[in-house]
């Protein structure tokens, strides 16, 4: 389960009290109505679906009931950051990993072992026994 911190609350709680809302920083059109339809479409239905880092947009509606911001990384499902509704977002150099270049989204995952983890330690434990 995800913990998620409320920027308005100043506290960590879990996922269940939070629900998405979608893409953040997306900006409405001054004038709707004179819109083409195809602008309508893109601003009203299309949406990033980006791999690494993402700008959502939640709500704590077992708390505050408030609107916040967070940054979360789509390959390993971690909320990086969380801001206030109306700040600016966060440069995404800031969520580069320390010991390399890379940013986040661009690390490669780690690969699965061969065997689960619990598979090989019985087998070290039989080695060791024998």
């Amino acid at each position: 389960m995800l913990l998620i911190h409320c920027p308005y609350c100043e506290e960590e709680r879990p996922e269940l009290e939070f629900r998405h809302a979608g893409e953040a920083h997306i900006a409405r059109p001054a004038d709707i109505a004179a819109e083409s339809d195809a602008d309508f479409e893109a601003y009203f239905f299309i949406r990033k679906n980006p791999r690494g880092l993402a700008y959502e947009r939640w709500r704590h509606i077992h708390g505050c009931a408030r609107f916040f911001n967070a940054v979360r990384d789509t390959v390993s499902d971690r909320i990086l950051t969380t801001y206030k509704a109306g700040e600016k977002k966060p440069d995404p150099a800031r969520f580069r990993a320390p010991d390399t270049a890379q940013s986040i989204d661009e690390q490669a995952a780690p690969e699965p072992s061969a065997k689960p983890r619990r598979t090989a330690e019985r087998e070290r434990k039989k080695d060791t026994a024998r």
